[in-house]
C-alpha cells in the first residue's frame, strides 16, 4: 500500500515538474511577445526620420499590428480545438522568427510594415494559447499559479518593452528590435519535447467566419483610430452579418452559445475595464512625467519599470492564493487595489514622480490580481471544448480594451488643453475610478448569481 502511494506521489511530482518547465519556456516566449507589442513604440520617431514618413502612415506600423494580433488569438485560440498546441506553437513562432529576420534586414517602409504584421500573426497566437494550456491541461488545484504567473510576465512586458527598446533604438538602431523577437525561435524545441502529446481532432474550421470576423474587427480597430462615421457604418453591418451567419452555421468560428452566457460575458467586462486601464496608465504617465514632470525617456522607463517587477514578483503569491481560496478574495483585492491607485492618482500623479512611481506599483499588483483571476474563474465556467474559443474571445476583448483606453485617455487630454495638469489628470483619473466602480459592480452580480447557482 505504501509503496503505491509512493509510486503516486513520484508521478505527481513528476507532472508538476513538467508544468513547471512549460510554464517557464513559455513565460520566457511570453515575455518577448509583449515586450514586441510596446517596445517598438519608443522607435516611431526614428523610424519617421529614417523613411521621411508622416506621422499618420507611421501609425500604421501600431495600427495594423494591433489589427492582426487581435486576429490572430482568436484564430489560433480556435483551431486549438482541433490542432495539437505543439503544431500550433511551431507554425506560430516559425512565422514570429521569419517575420523578425525580414524586418532586421528591411530598408523600405512597406517591407517594415509587412514584417510588423505578420510578426503580430505570431505574437498574439503565442498570447492566447498560453491561456488554452492553462485552462486545458493544468489541474484546477494549480491553474490559479499558472495564470499568475503569465499575467504577472504580461505586466512585466508591458514595463520592460518601453525601457529596452528606448537603450536598443538609442544604441544600436530600431532593426535590432527584430532581433529581440526573434530569439523566441529557440524555444520551439522545448515545447516539442514538453508539451502535452495530442492527436488531430475532427472538427471542421470555418474559415468564413474566420474572415468576416477578422473584416469586423479589422473596421472596429479602424473606427477607433479614425473615429470616420463611414467606417463606423460599415463595422456596424459587418458585426449585424456575422451574427447572422454565426448563428446560421452548424460549427461557426464563434460558437453564439457562449456570447450567450452572461455570465461569461461579465467576467469579460471586468477583464477588457483591467486592460483599459493597464494600457491607459502606460499611455498617460510617459506623457504626464516627460511633459509635465520633466523627466527623460530613460527615466521615464525607469519610473514605470518597478512596478512591473513587483507585478511579477506578486504574481506568484497570488497564484497560490488563487489556488488555495479561489479567484473571488483576489479578484476583490485587485478591484480594491485599481480603485485606489486611480483616487491616488489624481490626488498625487503631478506633484513628484516618486508618487508615480509608488502607485503604479499597487495599480500593477492590482491588475496582475484582476486578470489571472479572471482568467482563471473563465476557465471554470466553460466546458473543455468552449475553452479555446472561450479564451480566445477574452484575449481579444481584453486587447480592444486596452486599445480604447488609449483612444479615450488621448481624447480626454486633447478636450483639456486649456486645464492646469492638476486639473486635466484628476478628471482622467476620477473617470477611471467610476470605470473600475462599475467592473466592482459587474463582479457583485456575477457572484451573486454563482453563489446561488452554487446553493441550488
Amino acid at each position: 500500500m505504501s509503496s503505491t502511494l509512493l509510486e503516486s506521489s513520484q508521478a505527481e511530482r513528476q507532472v508538476t515538474l513538467q508544468e513547471n518547465k512549460i510554464i517557464l519556456i513559455w513565460g520566457i516566449t511570453n515575455l518577448l511577445v509583449v515586450m514586441n507589442t510596446t517596445m517598438f513604440n519608443v522607435a516611431i520617431p526614428f523610424v519617421l526620420q529614417d523613411f521621411s514618413l508622416s506621422s499618420s502612415t507611421a501609425a500604421w506600423l501600431v495600427s495594423g499590428y494591433s489589427i492582426m494580433f487581435a486576429i490572430s488569438t482568436l484564430t489560433f485560440s480556435r483551431l486549438s480545438d482541433f490542432v495539437p498546441l505543439s503544431t500550433l506553437l511551431l507554425y506560430a513562432i516559425s512565422i514570429l522568427g521569419i517575420a523578425s529576420g525580414i524586418g532586421f534586414f528591411s530598408t523600405h517602409y512597406f517591407v517594415l510594415l509587412g514584417s510588423r504584421i505578420v510578426q503580430a500573426a505570431g505574437a498574439g497566437a503565442v498570447m492566447g494559447l498560453s491561456m488554452v494550456l492553462a485552462g486545458r491541461y493544468i489541474p484546477v488545484e494549480r491553474r490559479g499559479k499558472a495564470m499568475a504567473i503569465f499575467a504577472s510576465i504580461a505586466s512585466l512586458g508591458f514595463g520592460l518593452g518601453p525601457v529596452l527598446g528606448g537603450i536598443i533604438t538609442e544604441y544600436l538602431g530600431w532593426n535590432y528590435l527584430f532581433a529581440v523577437t526573434g530569439l523566441a525561435v529557440l524555444s520551439i524545441p522545448f515545447f516539442q519535447k514538453l508539451l502535452p502529446k495530442e492527436e488531430m481532432k475532427k472538427g471542421k474550421f470555418d474559415l468564413i467566419g474566420a474572415v468576416l470576423t477578422g473584416i469586423a474587427v479589422t473596421g472596429l480597430l479602424l473606427y477607433l483610430s479614425t473615429f470616420l462615421y463611414s467606417i463606423l457604418i460599415g463595422t456596424i453591418v459587418a458585426f449585424a452579418g456575422l451574427w447572422i451567419y454565426l448563428n446560421k452555421m452548424e460549427a461557426p468560428f464563434i460558437p453564439p452559445i457562449i456570447l450567450r452566457n452572461k455570465q461569461y460575458i461579465k467576467l469579460l467586462f471586468i477583464g477588457s475595464s483591467a486592460f483599459f486601464i493597464n494600457f491607459a496608465n502606460l499611455f498617460l504617465l510617459p506623457i504626464l512625467l516627460t511633459t509635465v514632470l520633466g523627466k527623460s525617456p530613460t527615466e521615464t522607463g525607469l519610473m514605470i519599470f518597478p512596478g512591473a517587477i513587483l507585478s511579477v514578483i506578486a504574481g506568484q503569491y497570488i497564484g497560490r492564493l488563487i489556488d488555495r481560496h479561489g479567484s473571488t478574495p483576489l479578484l476583490v483585492f485587485g478591484q480594491i487595489l485599481f480603485l485606489a491607485s486611480a483616487l491616488l492618482f489624481a490626488l498625487f500623479a503631478t506633484i513628484s514622480p516618486y508618487f508615480i512611481l509608488l502607485i503604479y506599483m499597487v495599480a500593477s499588483i492590482g491588475f496582475t490580481a484582476i486578470t489571472s483571476s479572471n482568467s482563471n474563474e473563465i476557465t471554470k465556467i466553460l466546458s473543455d471544448s468552449q475553452i479555446g474559443t472561450g479564451v480566445g474571445i477574452l484575449q481579444l476583448i481584453q486587447f480592444f480594451g486596452g486599445g480604447i483606453g488609449v483612444t479615450i485617455s488621448g481624447l480626454l487630454l486633447t478636450s483639456q488643453e486649456s486645464l492646469s495638469p492638476d486639473l486635466m489628470y484628476r478628471n482622467i483619473y476620477l473617470c477611471f475610478a467610476g470605470l473600475i466602480f462599475l467592473a466592482t459592480i459587474v463582479y457583485a452580480f456575477y457572484y451573486r448569481n454563482a453563489k446561488g447557482r452554487h446553493v441550488n
